[in-house]
């Protein structure tokens, strides 16, 4: 049962990481900065996926920081705490549902020194076209900007945006202890850099009609149906724990 859960939890993960990154805000900008600059695509690819690496790294030590209180409050609280974490999942599961309704979508990265206008939300049918924009404006692309300089810019705006949309899936994990906490880190880092650099040489290689943006417009409401399911999950498995006691 145990072992079912775990991996049906592992297939959750992956699918929430792939599909983040399969967002535009982490490969377009890396694609269009490497056009601007004349950089060939292996230069490109390494850059993308020191920076998909640095965001991987932020977004599991707030993981660890997520599982350890949770390893805590399971201690004391035993079966209650997964009714209460299960509670919290379908929480971030409406929260979610609530932005999708609302059109508001989820917050991403922007490029540094670019000027974001708020009346343009992401994911609308612009949303290329705007980043474009903000790349022109970006000291990034600009000749006396050096190369470490336009790398450091692109590698800060990815890291330090961690994927807040996986924080939740480490909190489902915290009944299987350190063995969760590092399957699910390592299901992050596999799922999140696979995905950039699936995305990153597909545009690189000229497929510009390969669209995601209805992907981006509707990723608060994929992540709601998620994360309400996993919140279930866990209640699931508290009744049966329950019973079997």
């Amino acid at each position: 049962m145990n072992t079912t859960v775990l991996a049906t939890l592992a297939a959750t993960g992956f699918t929430v990481a792939f599909f983040h990154a399969a967002i535009p805000t982490h490969w377009l900008p890396f694609v269009l900065v490497a056009r601007a600059r004349g950089w060939q695509a292996s230069k490109t690819m390494g850059v993308a996926l020191a920076a998909g690496v640095g965001h991987v790294l932020l977004t599991s030590l707030l993981g660890l920081v997520i599982a350890w209180l949770g390893f805590t409050l399971d201690e004391h609280l035993g079966e209650w705490f997964k009714l209460i974490a299960g509670g919290a999942l379908v929480a971030v599961g409406v929260y979610f549902a609530i932005q999708q309704l609302r059109g508001a979508g989820l917050r991403h990265h922007h490029l540094p020194g670019g000027h974001h206008h708020p009346s343009e939300h992401c994911g609308h049918e612009g949303d290329a076209s705007h980043m474009e924009h903000e790349l022109r404006e970006s000291p990034l692309v600009q000749a006396r900007t050096s190369d470490w300089a336009a790398i450091s810019g692109l590698f800060v705006m990815l890291t330090l945006s961690p994927c807040e949309a996986f924080l939740p899936v480490y909190l489902a994990g915290v009944e299987f202890g350190w063995t969760g906490f590092f399957v699910l880190s390592g299901i992050l880092a596999v799922g999140t850099l696979g995905g950039m650099a699936l995305f990153t040489w597909l545009i690189w290689f000229g497929l510009e009609r390969v669209n995601l943006k209805r992907l981006e417009r509707y990723e608060a409401g994929l992540l709601s149906v998620v994360f309400c399911a996993l919140g279930l999950m866990m209640w699931f498995i508290s009744h049966n724990h329950g019973h079997a006691h």
